[in-house]
């Protein structure tokens, strides 16, 4: 088994997220790497979220800051340069969602911070979040990347992130700032401080010493560059998101759905779905059945899915 870690040198998002891109697509069988990096001013949603819904997107462009859409499921985040990002990336037998967690918990144990996996994909101390994650899998290699919040703009957060009301109250909480924590307000640690400690926690997990491979190198190859290209796309960023008003939302155990249908009679002629589900593949396979069938043909549609069947049924219900 080979360990290797990279550590970006920039804050450009599209740039980070393709050079992670890459690292996913290219991992080798033997392989596991940790991959840290930081954006500028950057609100992140899921594959599957409509970022006029969860962002105030023209006052963080206005103020000089970036939507980025990343490749897997979940809700949307807000990344400054006082935000560590980290990514484990591996071949899928090789794939352990708990001992990535175990890296981040020993290394922020160094701090004194007690840290804890809560819910779904989020790390909390003391009850609050300062981690969210989310995962990806193609058929040999898993990726499993979060935040870890530690000197925040919370105001920033709370200016650019909006919150539909019914998420906040699935949380029982007001806001989103009432959530989450940064964990300077807990020690003295620094983003600067804790991208050793995590590499030695990831050493230490594994026994052995990992490579530490060139950021630079591999963010100027052309397959980088023209994945970043991509990602900083309006295409990839809004797609036909500001051409649909919601028809429908709701909320599962799995996560909240919104769908936005375009109707000819009853056939559903085009469609929408804005979800923070972590199984992106689901939502996708729902988008499949909905377009181009009636209302007729979805009620015999028949899926072991929960995704799948909670949003077909939440159209016929609505409809």
């Amino acid at each position: 088994m080979k360990l290797k870690t990279i550590i970006s040198n920039s804050f450009e998002p599209f740039l980070n997220l393709a050079v992670e891109d890459w690292l996913f697509q290219h991992c080798e069988v033997d392989s596991v790497i940790c991959y840290l990096w930081r954006n500028e001013r950057t609100v992140v949603v899921g594959q599957n979220q409509n970022p006029f819904a969860e962002c105030n997107v023209d006052l963080l462009e206005g103020e000089g800051g970036h939507l980025m859409r990343r490749t897997t499921g979940g809700g949307a985040v807000y990344h400054d340069v006082e935000n560590l990002n980290f990514t484990f990336v591996s071949p899928v037998a090789m794939s352990d969602i708990q001992r990535n967690f175990s890296v981040i918990a020993a290394a922020l144990d160094t701090y004194g911070i007690k840290a804890e996996v809560s819910g779904r994909n989020d790390m909390q101390c003391e009850g609050r979040k300062f981690s969210g994650s989310a995962f990806h899998k193609s058929s040999t290699t898993a990726l499993h990347h979060g935040t870890i919040m530690i000197r925040t703009d919370i105001e920033c957060l709370r200016r650019y992130l909006t919150p539909s009301v019914s998420k906040l109250m699935k949380h029982g909480v007001k806001s989103v700032e009432s959530r989450v924590v940064n964990l300077s307000e807990l020690s003295d640690i620094t983003v600067d401080s804790l991208m050793p400690r995590i590499v030695e926690a990831f050493d230490k997990e594994y026994g052995q010493k990992s490579e530490l491979s060139d950021f630079g190198v591999i963010a100027h190859y052309d397959e980088v560059r023209q994945r970043r290209d991509f990602y900083a796309s309006d295409e990839w960023r809004f797609g036909k998101w500001r051409d649909f008003k919601s028809t429908c939302n709701g909320s599962f155990g799995w996560g909240t759905v919104e769908v936005s249908l375009l109707m000819d009679a009853s056939t559903i002629v085009d469609c929408q779905i804005a979800s923070d589900a972590l199984d992106v593949e689901a939502v996708n396979q729902a988008l499949r059945l909905i377009k181009g069938s009636t209302l007729a043909n979805l009620k015999t549609v028949e899926t072991n899915n929960s995704v799948v069947a909670d949003i077909i049924k939440l159209i016929i219900e609505k409809q």
